[in-house]
């Protein structure tokens, strides 16, 4: 994610009511103990774990981050309304943490307050989500392992896949899937104590932009030179850690991107570790903000993913995405050496774009070609200077949480995924296309008008040893396939 902020996400917005019990989740974000109004339910999301002998298939939750979430007093007086905190119940960090509750969310909720629902083998994520009270704007969720612990992904020497659905995801959106070195408590011992709500109400989130937009970290809250007219509100702290972004796309651009960091586990920073882009210290930061993408437009193919039959990957239609995490020796203890992508759409295996761009080739995330990909676009090599593979690949066997989301961008409109970027450069500049969207037609103001039904949708998350997440479909059918019911006649063929 090559921009300032991190996912850029909008809380719900509120007509200024007194809530109810549950209708200030509305118009506020995050605290640090469990509220006590609404009972959290996680609806269910599958995951299937592979080897050798296929795949077993095991139902996990999912929970929505703690950045949407009514925080409150006890006795329903917001802690944080309208981009800003309450002077009398959070006057400092530690005194806001001790005075504000994080509620839940009913299944219910879930969906028709945030647009996040179940369907089969997966989860659907809706952009704009209204009701009488005020409109919420995308969602991100991670994956619970049980009901107070995110599931840990240990992903060296293994591979990832699930199937995506951008149908209905224009230009200026963003459906990304990914992972990052969040603690598997929600930052419970990290805080310690002064968190209590804990991975149940989805807290401690952190990725490699630092993002200042987080409201409470390891259990104080981020109320220091808040700026509430910012876009998105944020404050003096940022929260930083390692990410693997396997999948940013809507229909008409994707990329896949490493971003290592100097640091282990979440970081909160402060002043110049946090790489603020608007002070010129993007590159003195913990952590590398652009990552080394790998985008077929950008590195010249440009009929390779697209709405349409005539792209190689045909976005109109879902598809399975593969990710491989390759290890030197093929070993667990192994340095990470390749990250590599294929893909499976109507029952065929598609191999990655090669890159098409003079002074480099490749199909895979290598750190060879990222020295070149950086070299001839001209960019600083900050994934190098972060250990490249090496560092990326410590914090995949460390283990790192997955995310589902689905976000507007309002710093950047989402131009360095499918459009021209940086605007300052010409788009006929090595690198600067990256795909094929107007500049103009990004920013959270028009998409929200033109697309409130977009969507996203997520299935068939598999996780397992490298080549064995794929191919096993023909082996699910059940009743409907059961072959038994067949016989087998000369020059008979079985569709």
């Amino acid at each position: 994610m090559p921009r300032d902020s991190a996912h850029q996400f909008q809380s719900p917005t509120t007509t200024g009511m007194t809530p109810l019990p549950w209708l200030g989740l509305l118009a506020t974000a995050l605290a640090q103990k469990p509220g006590t109004q609404v009972v959290e339910s996680h609806p269910e999301l599958p995951l299937w774990t592979c080897d050798a002998s296929g795949c077993v298939k095991e139902m996990k939750t999912a929970v929505l981050d703690a950045n949407w979430r009514w925080v409150h007093n006890g006795q329903y007086k917001n802690c944080y309304k309208d981009g800003d905190w309450d002077k009398d119940l959070c006057p400092d960090p530690k005194t806001c943490a001790s005075n504000c509750y994080l509620e839940g969310i009913s299944e219910d909720q879930y969906g028709k307050t945030y647009g996040v629902t179940r369907i089969d083998d997966g989860m659907k994520l809706n952009f704009v989500t209204k009701t009488q009270y005020g409109s919420n704007f995308g969602s991100r969720i991670y994956m619970l392992d049980d009901s107070d612990s995110y599931k840990i992904f240990k992903l060296k020497n293994r591979e990832f896949s699930l199937t995506v659905d951008m149908f209905h995801m224009p230009c200026g959106l963003n459906g990304a899937v990914y992972f990052v070195e969040m603690d598997h408590d929600g930052g419970v011992s990290r805080s310690g104590g002064s968190n209590r709500a804990g991975a149940k109400y989805g807290t401690g989130y952190c990725d490699a932009q630092c993002p200042h937009d987080i409201k409470f970290m390891n259990g104080r809250a981020n109320v220091l030179n808040w700026n509430a007219s910012h876009d998105p509100p944020i404050g003096q702290w940022g929260s930083c850690c390692q990410e693997m972004d396997i999948w940013e796309a809507n229909s008409r651009a994707t990329a896949y991107t490493p971003h290592p960091c100097s640091i282990e586990g979440q970081y909160v920073c402060d002043g110049v570790d946090c790489g603020d882009t608007r002070k010129g210290q993007r590159y003195d930061g913990v952590c590398d903000k652009d990552g080394c993408d790998f985008n077929s437009w950008r590195l010249g193919v440009r009929n390779f993913y697209g709405r349409g039959h005539t792209f190689d990957i045909n976005s109109r239609k879902p598809v399975t995405v593969v990710t491989q995490f390759i290890t030197e020796g093929n070993a667990d203890d192994g340095a990470l050496v390749d990250i590599r992508r294929f893909y499976v759409q109507d029952g065929q295996v598609i191999p990655n774009s090669n890159v098409s761009v003079a002074g480099f080739s490749g199909n895979s995330i290598s750190d060879k070609l990222c020295a070149k990909m950086k070299k001839t676009f001209g960019d600083i090599d900050d994934f190098d200077r972060k250990g490249g593979l090496k560092t990326m690949g410590d914090a995949l066997a460390r283990g790192m949480v997955l995310v589902l989301s689905l976000w507007d961008d309002s710093q950047a409109h989402m131009l360095w995924l499918d459009s021209d970027y940086p605007s300052d450069r010409k788009s006929s500049a090595p690198g600067v296309s990256r795909g094929p969207c107007q500049t103009d037609t990004g920013s959270p103001s028009y998409v929200r008008e033109k697309y409130p039904t977009a969507r996203v949708a997520f299935s068939k998350i598999k996780f397992g040893a490298i080549g064995t997440t794929f191919g096993h479909e023909g082996d699910e059918d059940g009743l409907w396939g059961n072959d038994r019911r067949l016989r087998s006649w000369p020059g008979d063929v079985h569709v």
